[in-house]
């Protein structure tokens, strides 16, 4: 058992976000940027919930690994997150995969992305590193898993949620003793292991990761000396130490942050379109599975200098209205309906126009007399007036790119084609 006495763990780990990956099955959403870069909530992007969640848990040490794409994803970090402060013992460091140990090695997995940074990581001199996905969506005190990890004296604490069996398939999976320590991980078994007691519920892995920071050093170093190494935190660095030292699993369920209101456990890999979709369309109901309004765990992002919403034109027919809808600053909604729907920064909606079950990214503009229903729009687009989308499923999939759940993404490459 170690000390626990003094001060919150949170102030002795760092916080370093795995922000690199393709993001390919957003498809065309991820075209020009890093799935953690990608719109989501009317105002967020998806890394602001990883970064949030470190702030509010008391981390003030935070890197950020990035690869694929990620122009926008650095642009939106250095707006949005520069108020970090080294004469406050803070830090925030951007870290893109810059050939720093080989001039021809990028990141060659999750594990290589912090073995290439150890001397900037150690320059910090944390206790502690918590690892974390930078691409999904959910409210978590990481204070409460750092504690759990220094009592069990776990090697390596891994976050988890417990989820039906069967939808385990797609996950890192653990299997567990009745103490919640890790006896197996199995990486997209096609037959998950349940949970001792609950036969029918498995533990899935978040991508979360505490290590003691020496700890994990070490085991870095020793699997970049393995040539037959995936480089990999899920398929080769926890399973090693589930064979050869301690693993404990810490439950979603044990740190989530849950306004009153929130009637569930909410986290999300908003990894394809209609996980994406869906997500967004969450925040529109009356009492929300995610509360964005919760002031005591406030989800941070680049603070944008606009004027407000507007809504114009009062008369039978051409009335600028929002129903159920999150509209976000600079959006212009002239004699045209939202319903369910996101507007993101600086939408503009002509006259007759409507959507509906739309998630519209920033800076579109929909033409008059345009109907559009259960589509996302890329940021930029112009909507021709008259556009009809979601009506007609064969025509729709002719034009745009058109998911299996019926959502059409449309770009401003698919518009141009249509002449």
């Amino acid at each position: 058992m170690r000390d626990l006495s003094g001060q919150p763990l949170a102030r002795d780990a760092m916080a370093y976000v795995l922000a690199g990956g393709r993001g390919s099955r957003l498809v065309e959403l991820t075209d020009n940027r890093a799935k953690p870069a990608v719109y989501f909530g009317g105002v967020s992007r998806i890394i602001d919930f990883a970064l949030s969640n470190a702030i509010n848990s008391g981390i003030r040490r935070i890197g950020v690994a990035t690869q694929y794409k990620a122009h926008s994803l650095i642009r939106h970090m250095q707006r949005a997150w520069n108020f970090m402060r080294p004469e406050r013992n803070e830090s925030f460091d951007i870290l893109p995969a810059s050939q720093r140990v080989s001039e021809s090695q990028w990141y060659e997995g999750t594990a290589d992305a912090v073995f290439q940074n150890i001397d900037i990581i150690a320059a910090h001199a944390p206790k502690y590193m918590v690892i974390l996905a930078g691409d999904h969506v959910y409210k978590m005190d990481y204070e409460m898993m750092l504690r759990q990890h220094v009592e069990s004296g776990a090697n390596v604490t891994v976050g988890c949620l417990v989820v039906p069996r069967m939808e385990a398939t797609g996950f890192g999976v653990m299997h567990v003793d009745k103490q919640d320590n890790i006896t197996a991980f199995v990486e997209k078994p096609a037959d998950p292991p349940g949970i001792p007691g609950e036969p029918d519920m498995a533990l899935a892995s978040m991508g979360i990761y505490v290590f003691d920071t020496e700890f994990l050093f070490d085991e870095l170093r020793r699997d970049a000396a393995d040539p037959g190494s995936g480089r990999d935190f899920g398929g080769d660095i926890i399973p090693h130490i589930v064979k050869h030292g301690k693993a404990v699993a810490h439950r979603f369920t044990t740190s989530c942050i849950r306004a009153a209101d929130e009637i569930e456990e909410y986290w999300r890999d908003v990894g394809t379109l209609d996980a994406y979709f869906e997500a967004n369309l969450d925040l529109t109901d009356v009492v929300p599975k995610l509360n964005l309004y919760d002031r005591e765990w406030p989800i941070w992002t680049d603070q944008i200098v606009a004027a407000p919403a507007k809504f114009v034109h009062d008369e039978e027919g051409r009335r600028g209205m929002a129903i159920s809808s999150l509209i976000s600053q600079d959006c212009i909604v002239s004699g045209a309906l939202a319903r369910q729907s996101l507007l993101y920064t600086g939408v503009k909606m002509g006259s007759f126009s409507s959507v509906e079950r739309a998630v519209i990214l920033p800076y579109c503009n929909i033409g008059r007399n345009a109907q559009l229903k259960n589509v996302v729009l890329d940021s930029g687009v112009r909507i021709p007036e008259g556009l009809v989308v979601g009506e007609d499923p064969v025509l729709d999939a002719k034009r745009f790119r058109r998911s299996d759940k019926g959502v059409c993404l449309i770009t401003k490459d698919m518009i141009a084609r249509l002449g």
